[in-house]
C-alpha cells in the first residue's frame, strides 16, 4: 500500500517474525508488537505506525495500483478508477466494458479480469476494506479547475525543486490537465526536471512538443 516509512525490508522483518501473513496484517500492528523488534526504537515504532494509519487515506486510485495487478500502472489505475468510481463496479465489470475505457484495450482488460476471478485476490480485497482502505472515489472529491491545461495532456519528467513529481501530477490534474506516460504526437506539454534523459527531451523536440521548466509550468497555470 505504498507506506511511508516501510520498506521491503521492514516487511520482511515482520514476516519472519510472525506479525504478518497477508497485507491487511500490517494494519493490525500495534505499538508492543513492534517496540522489542531489534534495532526498534521509539522513533522508528512511531513513523511506522503514523505510515500505516496515513495509508488508509491514499486515494483509490493509488490503492488500485497497488493491489500489484498485471499491466495495471498509475495511469491506467487513475483511468480506471475514474471511469468506475469503486473496486466492486470494476471487479463487476466485463471485459468489453474495461477495455473500452480510455485505450486500456482487451490485454490489460482480461488481466484484471483474472485478477478479480482469483479468490485470494477477493478476500484481500475484503481484508483491507475492513481495514479502512480507500476502495471508491470519495463524493467529496473537488472537481477539476477550469484553466489553461484543461484537457492537455502532460508528460512529467526528472526531479524537481518546489514540487515532487507527484505533486506536480495532482497539480495538473486539479487544474484539468490529464497525466500521460509517454511521449506522443499527441502530447501537449513536456515538464522537464533534472535528469530527464535525453531521448525524451529528443523526442519532445522532434514532435514540437513544448517543454516547460517547473517555473514555467506553475506560471502558466499561475501558481
Amino acid at each position: 500500500m505504498d507506506i511511508s516509512g516501510m520498506g521491503q525490508e521492514t516487511v520482511q522483518l515482520f514476516v519472519r517474525e510472525g506479525l504478518v501473513h497477508h497485507p491487511a496484517d500490517l494494519y493490525k500492528l500495534r505499538y508492543e508488537h513492534l517496540i522489542n523488534l531489534d534495532g526498534f526504537k521509539e522513533k522508528s515504532v512511531f513513523n511506522i505506525l503514523s505510515g500505516i494509519a496515513a495509508s488508509t487515506k491514499v486515494p483509490f486510485d493509488r490503492v488500485l495500483y497497488a493491489l500489484g495487478i498485471r499491466h495495471v500502472g498509475a495511469t491506467v489505475a487513475k483511468k480506471l478508477a475514474k471511469h468506475f468510481r469503486s473496486i466492486e463496479a470494476l471487479s463487476l465489470a466485463s471485459l468489453e466494458e474495461i477495455s473500452n475505457v480510455d485505450t486500456i484495450g482487451r490485454v490489460i482488460a482480461a488481466q484484471i479480469i483474472d485478477f478479480f476471478e482469483d479468490a485470494e485476490n477477493s478476500r484481500m480485497i475484503s481484508q483491507l476494506k475492513l481495514s479502512g482502505i480507500t476502495f471508491d472515489l470519495r463524493s467529496e472529491e473537488p472537481l477539476a479547475l477550469e484553466s489553461v491545461i484543461t484537457g492537455s495532456k502532460i508528460v512529467v519528467s526528472g526531479i524537481f525543486s518546489r514540487f515532487s513529481r507527484n505533486e506536480l501530477k495532482d497539480i495538473i490534474e486539479k487544474y484539468g490537465g490529464v497525466n500521460v506516460s509517454s511521449i506522443s504526437g499527441k502530447t501537449t506539454y513536456v515538464i522537464a526536471g533534472e535528469g530527464m534523459g535525453p531521448s525524451k527531451l529528443e523526442k519532445a523536440s522532434s514532435l514540437g512538443v513544448p517543454i516547460l521548466s517547473e517555473q514555467a509550468f506553475l506560471e502558466l497555470i499561475g501558481l
